[in-house]
């Protein structure tokens, strides 16, 4: 589903954020991308979602090479992907429920059909009971699980989350991890980066970056070191 072929990032002449890189995740997995900060496991999902393009190498998401899209393909391409960041981006001017809508209005859903997945989107994350709410009267890890009902409200093939539980206290980290693996239960191909060593104890299979590098190449391969 996701393949990297000989794939480099370079923001400066003297500075590489991702060096010739070469994986492949398959659909349906559950990956982890694990390295300190800096390693370049940013870039690396921003890639995915053509947020940055490759100085060197191809990017394929289904086939295709997601680098040589046009900018009035993106969002196509983007329909098919939840991205969730550290920093939600919830808007605070409105309720929780509109927050959860706003990706589906954008995509011209009928307001009443946005309004029904935005409420099941929320059941799913445990929030539905904070609808009515405003994002800042959430805790940090409620407001990253708004994030997450948000990001799967289109129903996604592929979930990418960039240190979706940096700076949450154990528990609520816990209930956004168990929300991500809820959604690759049923089928969604998940790739979650952290620098946070405790979280991948049940991990299946773990790509480690360090300064844009594969740590151990034989990681990357989509034969992961559980099967």
């Amino acid at each position: 589903m996701i393949e990297f072929r000989n794939v480099s990032k370079q923001y400066t002449r003297d500075t590489a954020a991702l060096s010739n890189i070469s994986l492949s995740i398959d659909k349906g997995e559950l990956v982890f991308l694990s390295g300190p900060s800096g390693a370049g496991k940013s870039t690396l999902l921003k890639m995915i979602a053509v947020i940055e393009r490759p100085s060197a190498g191809t990017v394929s998401v289904n086939g295709q090479d997601v680098g040589r899209i046009k900018a009035s393909g993106l969002p196509y391409l983007r329909r098919n992907l939840g991205l969730i960041f550290q920093q939600q981006c919830l808007l605070n001017d409105r309720s929780v429920l509109s927050n959860v809508m706003l990706p589906l209005l954008v995509a011209g859903t009928a307001r009443l059909d946005a309004e029904k997945r935005a409420r099941a989107a929320l059941d799913k994350v445990g929030l539905l009971d904070k609808a009515v709410d405003r994002p800042l009267s959430l805790s940090g890890g409620e407001q990253q699980r708004v994030a997450i009902a948000r990001a799967i409200v289109n129903r996604p093939q592929i979930i990418l989350a960039d240190e979706p539980t940096a700076n949450l206290d154990r528990a609520s980290a816990g209930k956004v991890m168990d929300a991500l693996k809820a959604f690759h239960g049923v089928g969604v191909t998940c790739l979650i980066s952290t620098h946070d060593e405790t979280i991948l104890g049940d991990a299946q299979r773990v790509i480690y970056l360090e300064r844009g590098r594969l740590v151990d190449p034989s990681l990357a391969i989509t034969e992961s070191s559980a099967s």
